[in-house]
């Protein structure tokens, strides 16, 4: 059995900050590394390869928007975002650049710990472990966070994945944006509809890269469902 404690990644200009999160997550049993810098951020996720990030979007330089802009390019690991600016503008514009959650300044260290455990949970627990979904081009491997569009890998965020694997798993039912969010983040969840659109938008940015346009199908007034899955 794999005794290896989850590893963290925490990006934040400020110290306090830092070491508020790094002993709250320590005590869950977790390992942590801190940054604080977004380029200081990419070159540890590089080096070390941790299992999350936690990344203050308000950093002089290059802020958190932007960092996680350069995560993305090398990485689909789950980032939650750290924000003084809890205007929803800010909120969905950090979910298209493909964060996966956040947790608004002044926090508490518990709830962020439970964030992190979900976030963690959904990319690793549960029936995952030898499922494996497909439709026509489109197959996915959850326990290996591994997802194909005609035997190409697709490059997905740890929630762009729990998205669209979700409507793979609903097959030809149609899912409510409000029944999305609840399959995703949990019953307690609090997320607005366009937080699931952008999730839902990046998912079919990246399949239409590929030739596959039609992966998610929107039904007007209804919801989304699972599209053809065919180029």
């Amino acid at each position: 059995m794999n005794t290896t404690p989850l590893h963290v990644l925490i990006v934040d200009d400020d110290p306090g900050i830092r070491q508020v999160i790094a002993f709250a997550l320590e005590d869950a049993g977790m390992r942590t590394t801190e940054v604080d810098s977004g380029q200081r951020a990419v070159a540890e996720l590089r080096r070390l390869d941790p299992d999350m990030v936690i990344l203050d979007i308000g950093m002089p330089g290059i802020d958190g928007f932007e960092t996680c802009r350069a995560i993305r390019q090398i990485s689909g690991v789950p980032v939650l975002f750290l924000t003084a600016r809890d205007e929803e503008i800010n909120r969905v514009l950090g979910f298209e650049l493909g964060a996966d959650d956040y947790v608004t300044k002044p926090f508490s260290p518990r709830e962020l710990v439970l964030r992190v455990r979900a976030i963690l949970t959904r990319l690793r627990g549960g029936r995952q472990d030898e499922e494996i979904l497909r439709h026509h081009a489109l197959e996915m491997v959850p326990a290996r966070h591994r997802c194909t569009l005609g035997g190409v890998a697709v490059d997905l965020t740890a929630t762009e994945f729990q998205v669209l694997a979700a409507q793979l798993r609903a097959g030809a039912r149609v899912l409510s944006r409000d029944r999305l969010i609840r399959l995703i983040y949990g019953d307690s969840a609090q997320h607005s509809g366009r937080t699931i659109d952008s999730h839902i938008r990046n998912v079919r940015h990246k399949a239409a890269a590929m030739g596959y346009p039609d992966v998610i199908a929107t039904v007007h007034g209804v919801g989304v469902k699972l599209g053809t899955c065919r180029n």
